[in-house]
């Protein structure tokens, strides 16, 4: 695999290094879901090693053990950083799960700065989660809608006292996966096997923008900014993986050249989450590329009916 930001700036990103270009961060909150491996586990690396790194990282997974073992690996990277990051368990697919790691964050945190809405399955295998909601969908949007709502009120008090408050959203290119009229509402409580699984993959991915820039409208007090990391080495892509390797070498070789590594991947994550330029209400690629806001992703009318939908199947869930 190689690091290709190059690439980045000759499509029009942004130079943006880590930790080098991330500024200080003392004094603020951060929560990151999927914070165990991949781009979310490299996150809280990353901000572990700033000079002055956050006084408090949430480090969600599922299962407290599996989140407090990675705090003890960045432990060993980075001596003192666990004194840091606190453990969180959160199963996106339980609202139970999301009620219960909400409370805990409201009662053992005074601000919320960043919430990193990383978390996220890819091509899976068709089911449903505890709700019944389509498995991906139900984890990349519905799960991460309903956390985003049990802690709106400590972001809107953060943002109060004149701070910089974000959420950050990982959406995908795949949105262009999507099926034709972007969501489909009617079967969202289902399996959803009529649709093949990378449609319904696009789907929660186009989900997560709209629902990224509905949300900056309705709350201009914090950003909302969704990101696509690019194809990143991480067990999310193993499906990209498998599927190539059915493919000719020239393909394969391709594959790998515009596949990133997991520290060049966080990059636009976390360009999004402190960078003075990310716009709310925007999508970008690396780095810090807002030139893909395309087609379904910029239905207005559809962002608005998503909103409406999601706010609905989750009245009555409160902390």
């Amino acid at each position: 695999m190689v690091q290709i930001p190059f690439l980045d700036y000759l499509l029009g990103g942004q130079s943006f290094s880590v930790p080098g270009d991330i500024p200080p961060l003392a004094g603020k909150t951060f929560l990151i879901t999927g914070a165990n491996s991949g781009l979310g586990k490299q996150s809280v690396l990353e901000l572990s090693r700033v000079p002055s790194p956050p006084s408090l990282i949430w480090v969600c997974a599922r299962g407290e053990a599996r989140a407090q073992a990675t705090i003890d690996e960045i432990d060993k990277a980075v001596p003192g950083a666990a004194g840091r990051l606190r453990p969180l368990d959160l199963d996106l697919t339980s609202f139970d799960s999301i009620k219960a790691a909400a409370r805990r964050v409201l009662a053992e945190s005074e601000r919320l700065d960043v919430l990193m809405l990383n978390a996220g399955i890819m091509a899976s295998p068709a089911g449903a989660t505890k709700e019944g909601y389509e498995i991906q969908f139900g984890t990349n949007h519905v799960g991460h809608a309903l956390l985003v709502k049990l802690l709106r009120p400590i972001l809107t008090k953060t943002a109060a006292q004149e701070e910089d408050v974000r959420v950050v959203v990982l959406s995908s290119a795949a949105v262009a996966l999507a099926p034709w009229g972007g969501i489909k509402f009617e079967s969202l409580k289902s399996e959803q096997r009529d649709m093949s699984t990378w449609t319904r993959y696009g789907q929660s991915k186009l989900a997560n923008i709209l629902f990224t820039v509905e949300m900056s409208k309705r709350f201009p007090e914090f950003k909302t900014i969704a990101v696509h990391p690019g194809v990143v080495a991480t067990n999310l892509a193993a499906p990209f993986a498998s599927n190539m390797m059915m493919l000719s070498k020239p393909a394969l070789w391709v594959f790998n050249l515009f596949t990133r590594r997991v520290d060049d991947g966080v990059r636009n994550q976390l360009w999004a989450a402190v960078s003075p330029d990310a716009k709310s209400g925007m999508f970008y690629f690396p780095v810090g590329n807002a030139n893909y806001m395309k087609g379904q992703a910029k239905d207005e009318e559809l962002a608005k009916k998503l909103w409406e939908w999601t706010e609905k199947e989750l009245e009555g869930h409160e902390v």
